[in-house]
């Protein structure tokens, strides 16, 4: 299983962007995915994930009411949609995946894309 995440970016605070996480070589029925954060210096943290049918979310309290993750099976795609961004959003960002249900825990994830880079600035 192969995980290309992409759509970082340069942004002004107070704006958006959508961070994509295209899935390939799986084989089977897909899992949880999640979304990840590293800022510079800071241990990785818990952003937002979603159960394999796409019906049940979570967020960390630090993006809830931002952030909104969504997925698309038929694509084999997972999005990150990210408003209001703030300065302190600036992090490189990972998608990762497991089997069956979510985890807010990314010593659980088998699977992690490369990472996209998003920083916040003015």
């Amino acid at each position: 299983v192969q995980l290309q995440a992409s759509g970082g970016g340069l942004v002004q605070p107070g704006g958006s962007l959508r961070l994509s996480c295209a899935e390939s070589g799986r084989i089977g029925t897909t899992g949880g995915m999640g979304w990840f954060r590293q800022a510079p210096g800071k241990d990785r943290e818990f952003a937002a994930a979603i159960s394999p049918s796409g019906t049940t979310t979570n967020y960390a309290d630090s993006v809830k009411g931002r952030f909104t993750i969504s997925r698309d099976n038929a694509k084999n795609t997972v999005y990150l949609q990210m408003n209001g961004l703030r300065l302190d959003d600036t992090a490189v960002y990972y998608c990762a995946l497991k089997s069956g249900f979510p985890s807010t825990s990314h010593s659980l994830y088998h699977y992690w894309g490369q990472g996209t880079l998003v920083t916040v600035s003015s």
